[in-house]
């Protein structure tokens, strides 16, 4: 039996018989802010598997409001007030068009579930559990505690109460690590039997004949040996330590130079910052990347590095172990559960120089252990952190959500 979605201006062929879910995310392909969107996109494409995945998100103002593509629906919808600069108010507003959305859809749609991803969809997220009787799970992928080491502003005290409601009000938590884990016992007083612990994931990406050639207008060498990086341009990810220990490196080793790639609101200051220690010809910010060059990059360097002081995950360490390369990462929150130093990757201790340098030292000067690093770890990201994996996981906390609420309507 087959049910044709008509409400879509593309009258997309459905599946009544496979069971619907209905992901709510701020930030989904080819919109990307950060790590969120990938993960949802990684988890869809192996959900799809067993459900008709639909994922309900923010239109950046010019994608199609909705489409059908490799086998998930995407709905996108703009906030009701997407011109007000007040980020709280364009938050609510965009949870009030996705609302709206959801309504429509669940006219002609029955969702088993509804899954959302961090706060920023949680008023939908709740507002769903309570319109269509369907158990809420949740992934919080980070907290506003934890990327600032405490609450100090109104701003932020606003958005852990957020946090703090959505994450009470679910049925189901995920987290990514047992760092993120405990953090949220600490912080929210929940109760470790309402909580899953599920990695991100990772796909193998396809080795690119000629990288150099997607790499014009960047600051990448012909010659030399690079390091690369590439995260949101804030305190939390720690490129000020990359940017201390630079001038170690080159004296050392003068072949060597950085790329630091992404946008947010540290850039300029890291940029000026790199000049004032003269090391900007050998540190080099470029901004945003696209998908491509960032897989060429990774590619091309001889290692990554990621020097966070907060990460409850960090997927962008499985992006370099899966292309084969080495990375250093921090001894620190979910990194420490990829990373077995020494074997997949190396540890260094957040915002010490010096100490990155050593790790870095190592793995210039033995090239051949670098390269052993760095097939372990691919083994190891291509064994652990599929996608596959991790949709058979997430699908086990969704059945377990649905039969906890047949057996509560029981009751």
């Amino acid at each position: 039996m087959r049910e044709q979605i008509t409400a879509e201006p593309n009258k997309i062929i459905c599946n009544a018989d496979r069971p619907k879910i209905l992901l709510l995310t701020w930030e989904y392909p080819p919109h990307v802010v950060g790590g969120l969107s990938r993960h949802v996109h990684g988890l869809a494409g192996g959900l799809k598997q067993e459900y008709e995945v639909h994922i309900l998100t923010a239109n950046p103002g010019n994608l199609p409001s909705f489409e059908g593509k490799d086998g998930i629906y995407i709905h996108r919808v703009k906030p009701l007030n997407e011109k007000d600069p007040n980020f709280l108010h364009w938050i609510l507003g965009l949870n009030l068009a996705m609302e709206q959305k959801a309504s429509e859809l669940s006219s002609f749609l029955h969702f088993e579930l509804v899954h959302a991803h961090d706060w920023l969809v949680g008023p939908c997220g709740m507002s769903l559990k309570e319109s269509l009787q369907r158990p809420l799970v949740t992934t919080i992928h980070a907290t506003e505690y934890g990327r600032n080491n405490g609450i100090y502003t109104e701003l932020q005290k606003i958005i852990h109460r957020k946090e703090e409601q959505l994450i009470l009000r679910s049925d189901h938590v995920i987290v990514c690590s047992e760092y993120m884990k405990e953090e949220l016992m600490q912080q929210f007083a929940i109760g470790s039997e309402k909580m899953s612990v599920i990695a991100n994931g990772i796909s193998k990406e396809t080795l690119l004949d000629d990288p150099d050639s997607l790499l014009e207008g960047l600051p990448a060498r012909n010659s030399g040996r690079l390091i690369f990086s590439i995260g949101r341009m804030v305190r939390e990810k720690g490129f000020e330590t990359l940017i201390e220990a630079a001038s170690m490196l080159k004296e050392k080793f003068p072949d060597t130079y950085f790329v630091i790639a992404g946008k947010g609101p540290m850039l300029e200051e890291y940029r000026k910052r790199a000049k004032e220690l003269k090391v900007d010809d050998v540190i080099h910010f470029p901004g945003f990347i696209n998908d491509m060059q960032r897989l060429a990059l990774f590619q091309k360097c001889e290692f990554a590095v990621f020097p966070s002081y907060y990460e409850p995950f960090g997927i962008v360490a499985l992006e370099a172990m899966i292309a084969g390369k080495p990375a250093i990462v921090s001894n620190t929150g979910g990194l420490k559960g990829i990373v077995k130093h020494g074997y997949s990757g190396l540890f260094m201790t957040p915002g010490d120089p010096d100490c990155f340098a050593e790790q870095a030292s190592a793995l210039l000067e033995d090239p051949k252990a670098a390269d052993t690093i760095g097939r372990q770890g691919q083994k190891v990201a291509e064994s652990l952190f599929s996608w596959g994996r991790i949709a058979e996981e997430t699908k086990r906390v969704f059945e377990e959500t649905l039969i906890s609420q047949k057996l509560e309507d029981l009751v």
